[in-house]
């Protein structure tokens, strides 16, 4: 057996395999991809009174709105909806339309005696994806924000996450493959559910230049025979295509000479009771599983940045549990046990929405370049 196959088991995964299994989690994406403009917004949408929220930022060109407000010493305990937008640091501006939206609603940090005196406190983080269909100058505004929550909330719960060129993977890429927007979940033994939601956009490659396999499916899980790989001459030909449609790019970008800043992100989360301290722990682990899924990762001209959201609906040991659980001594290992669940699945979630958001990607020929899908290259 191959030894990066060792211990790893197949998790069933919840009914939409993705983000929304979190029950009171909605997604909502908003794009443009005409007019010489590739990019958009993805909203998670908290239920009403917010969730658990925490981020570990690891790119070394981070574009980010209100992450300093999930610091666990800091004020503010919960938040009603999370920002992932392409634009780089102009795309921020879709968080304020999201804010808009929370505000009218009265939903936020509740600041003074009215209701309605509320501060929608908004964490968000950009990918880099300016000129990627043509014009340098688009990127996601405040209404196009608003026009992605009002999607997320006009859903219905559970209801299967939209993949591949939408919302914030809209202009996304990933080693000159075209990247996307993944989602994928597991539910442990405990009952617990643990979810990701990803949107690649990596400077690193997403595939095995030695077989064509994504390096995240050398994680599983597999069939009998385990990751699907491509014949040699297929592989050749993929590697063969994918060359020229770098070339190509290059020469359409000539004009203006842009550098390879990217970042992925992702927002990772479950539905088990956490502290601010611990959802920090799970966004923290969540990494790992971006390191499995590219490579190289987290360099100076990513952004690579997890947000970890918990709706505390399922406590970690449930009330009446084995003999023993009551014992303090014991209690806090067993939890502990738990925990580590959690953070194991979430590093696993993770590295298989990449996947995801990989294999659901499209095929873009545009102004901006030549973006070709890992499903075209690998047709078979």
């Amino acid at each position: 057996m191959n030894a990066e196959r060792t211990n790893v088991e197949p998790a069933p995964t919840g009914p939409a395999d993705g983000l929304t299994d979190i029950h009171g989690l909605r997604v909502g994406h908003a794009q443009w991809s005409d007019g010489g403009r590739l990019t958009g917004t993805t909203v998670v949408l908290a239920p009403e009174g917010g969730v658990v929220a925490a981020v570990d930022v690891r790119g070394g060109g981070p574009g980010t709105r209100e992450t300093d407000a999930l610091d666990p010493r800091n004020l503010v305990q919960r938040v009603e909806a999370v920002v992932l937008t392409g634009g780089s640091a102009f795309g921020l501006d879709s968080a304020s339309g999201v804010a808009a939206w929370l505000e009218e609603r009265g939903r936020g940090f509740r600041v003074g005696p009215d209701p309605a005196h509320v501060v929608p406190v908004v964490p968000a983080a950009a990918l880099f994806d300016l000129g990627r269909g043509g014009d340098w100058r688009a990127r996601p505004t405040a209404a196009l924000g608003r026009e992605a929550i009002e999607a997320a909330a006009r859903s219905e719960t559970g209801a299967p996450v939209a993949q591949g060129n939408v919302g914030a993977g809209t202009g996304a890429v990933a080693g000159g493959l075209k990247g996307g927007t993944g989602s994928a979940s597991t539910v442990l033994p405990s009952g617990i559910t643990v979810a990701a939601l990803a949107v690649v956009n990596a400077a690193g490659s997403v595939v095995d230049p030695r077989t064509g396999v994504l390096y995240g499916e050398h994680h599983g899980p597999w069939t009998e025979d385990g990751p699907r790989r491509p014949g040699e001459a297929e592989h050749a030909e993929a590697m063969r295509r994918l060359a020229a449609a770098r070339e190509e790019s290059e020469r359409r970008r000539a004009a203006s000479v842009r550098p390879p800043l990217n970042t992925t992100l992702a927002v990772v989360a479950t539905d088990a009771l956490l502290t601010r301290a611990q959802a920090h722990k799970l966004a923290g682990t969540a990494h790992d599983g971006l390191a499995r899924a590219v490579r190289p990762v987290h360099l100076l001209s990513d952004g690579d940045t997890v947000f970890a959201l918990s709706t505390c609906a399922r406590p970690l040991i449930p009330e009446g549990g084995p003999e023993g659980a009551g014992d303090p001594a014991f209690g806090v290992h067993r939890e502990a046990g738990v925990l580590n669940d959690v953070l194991a699945a979430g590093a696993d979630v993770l590295t298989r929405a990449v996947v995801q958001a990989v294999l659901a990607a499209e095929t873009v020929d545009g102004p901006g370049g030549v973006f070709p899908a890992y499903r075209d290259l690998y047709n078979s």
